[in-house]
């Protein structure tokens, strides 16, 4: 760590001193002033993305848009920041799509930093403030959906989902409740409401819907763990059956 920001201050360094050298030389020796601006407008030119970039890092450190370690989503990459350089962002990327959702892929993506000043930027770590400072949380909301034949007790099965739900977040409350000290996460008050359950129809299927809170880097097993819980409880129920007719 101590090296790391020992190479940023010269890097630093380095990049104000020929800053200011383009700027000084002038008034030392007025002749020279053609040819430095000339040089001055080529290298901004020819270095604006990594002027850019440059720009960005210090956006991002003073700023706190996001931290090492937290997930976020960098225009259209997602993944945990890794490591935040001069120049770029190293991502863990993380999948997006079914199979990979919420998981490593394996793969380091190395993002410009200059796409902070024109991308969104979405943290899934960062949950809370307190005296205007945002604060990593490392929980985040995420959905479950469960597909019914039409001539399931719909109702019924709601209500089985809900009850796995409402022990899954009491767990999560708990342990938040103990572990942030200063100020409790946006999600607690979401939670104190009880699960939050919706039922969506479809041509060939009724899907019930329920929201939980899980920690970033278990989302899946949560949900693993959510759905294995309700196939057993259903397991030999007549009233309900899985799957699309």
């Amino acid at each position: 760590m101590l090296r790391s920001k020992l190479r940023y201050t010269l890097a630093s360094s380095l990049i104000i001193a020929l800053i200011a050298l383009i700027i000084i030389i002038p008034f030392f020796n007025p002749a020279l002033s053609i040819y430095v601006s000339v040089l001055a407008i080529g290298m901004s030119l020819a270095l604006q993305k990594y002027l850019a970039s440059f720009a960005g890092f210090f956006v991002i450190k003073s700023s706190n848009i996001f931290d090492v370690g937290d997930r976020i989503r960098i225009g259209s990459t997602k993944g945990d920041v890794k490591h935040i350089g001069l120049f770029h962002v190293i991502l863990d990327e993380v999948g997006e799509d079914e199979k990979m959702g919420g998981e490593l892929t394996g793969r380091i993506v190395h993002v410009p930093n200059l796409v902070v000043l024109d991308q969104p930027v979405l943290n899934f770590s960062k949950d809370y403030s307190i005296k205007e400072e945002l604060i990593s949380c490392g929980y985040i909301f995420d959905e479950i959906r469960i597909p019914l034949k039409p001539t399931s007790d719909v109702k019924k099965a709601a209500s089985i989902l809900e009850d796995l739900l409402r022990a899954e977040n009491n767990a999560i409350m708990k342990d938040a409740r103990a572990a942030f000290t200063d100020g409790l996460p946006n999600f607690i008050h979401d939670l104190e409401n009880g699960p939050r359950i919706t039922v969506h129809i479809e041509e060939k299927a009724v899907w019930i819907k329920g929201r939980f809170v899980t920690p970033i880097v278990e989302r899946n097993v949560f949900k693993t763990r959510i759905t294995m819980a309700f196939l057993e409880r259903i397991k030999g129920d007549p009233d309900i059956a899985i799957g699309e007719k």
